[in-house]
């Protein structure tokens, strides 16, 4: 006895037991009556039972037709659920979006997107992952985040990755400084003077000890932070010049809580990029939000 009946005759089936006629299925189904009779007939077939009897008014279950009938029912309410889940999903009135980068990112670039995107889409859950750029990686590595934002260059070649926005980096201080307000600084003008970095290996941290070097200089900040905002806040209280994302400290330059300290030498840009997984098929809801930054 064959058990392998595909779902059409069980379609079928239940069709015919929810309205007690074999005309009426056949035209939910949008099929010909003859070829409801057959699907019938193949199930009674398969299991050496009849399913239904025929009345007057059409056809009623068999005590085995109702046992089938309470299985296939379940099944029917779990696909009709499955595929309302699936056209919320595509319509992003459900789902979740797992985003990695770091604090200053998520906090400074990310958040009027994420704004943005919530707003839109409040039945979608938002779940933000922080940490480094390896940090970063090893959770999409590990299917933890749909995408990273993290500074380039990133060159892996499970990981692909798209060009999203540049920032630049510059050395900032506040009115302890001032006598530096006009003033443009060679790299040895420059470490004349407290320099605070970023503790962490982060990317920026690399460049800027990279680009001394490269001039023959070697950077050795007198004070190391854990943080963008401690980076911020020591500068604006005058315990050195802090080596910062401009974007970053837009308000305090605006507001005159801080200057940009001008050098005789240009300082790289960096470029940010989202990272996905290659081999991961982004979400409806991640290739939204990558629509929406890119």
């Amino acid at each position: 006895m064959s058990m392998g009946n595909n779902y059409e005759l069980y379609k079928v089936f239940y069709w015919a037991a929810k309205t007690g006629s074999l005309s009426q299925a056949a035209k939910t189904l949008y099929l010909t009556q003859p070829s409801v009779s057959h699907a019938v007939k193949q199930l009674e077939e398969s299991f050496g039972v009849a399913l239904f009897y025929r009345n007057a008014r059409g056809v009623e279950l068999t005590q085995e037709g109702a046992v089938l009938f309470s299985y296939i029912e379940q099944s029917h309410i779990l696909i009709t659920l499955a595929e309302e889940k699936m056209a919320a999903l595509k319509n992003l009135e459900s789902g979740e979006l797992r985003i990695g980068g770091s604090d200053s990112l998520f906090k400074h670039y990310l958040l009027p997107y994420l704004e943005h995107f919530h707003e839109h889409h409040p039945g979608v859950k938002l779940h933000l992952h922080h940490g480094t750029t390896p940090e970063v990686i090893t959770f999409l590595k590990e299917g933890r985040i749909d995408l990273g934002v993290v500074r380039m260059p990133i060159i892996d070649p499970q990981l692909e990755v798209k060009e999203s926005f540049q920032l630049q980096d510059c050395f900032v201080a506040g009115a302890r400084y001032a006598e530096l307000k006009d003033a443009v600084l060679s790299l040895e003008e420059l470490l004349q003077h407290p320099i605070i970095l970023f503790s962490r290996n982060s990317r920026a941290r690399m460049t800027i000890t990279e680009l001394f070097h490269s001039y023959g200089f070697s950077i050795r900040p007198e004070i190391e932070v854990g943080s963008v905002d401690l980076l911020i806040e020591f500068a604006k209280r005058g315990l050195g010049i802090s080596y910062v994302t401009r974007e970053f400290v837009s308000k305090e330059l605006e507001e005159g809580a801080l200057f940009e300290v001008r050098l005789n030498v240009p300082l790289p840009p960096s470029q940010v990029g989202i990272l996905t997984k290659r081999s991961m098929p982004l979400s409806s809801a991640a290739q939204a939000f990558v629509r929406l930054v890119g």
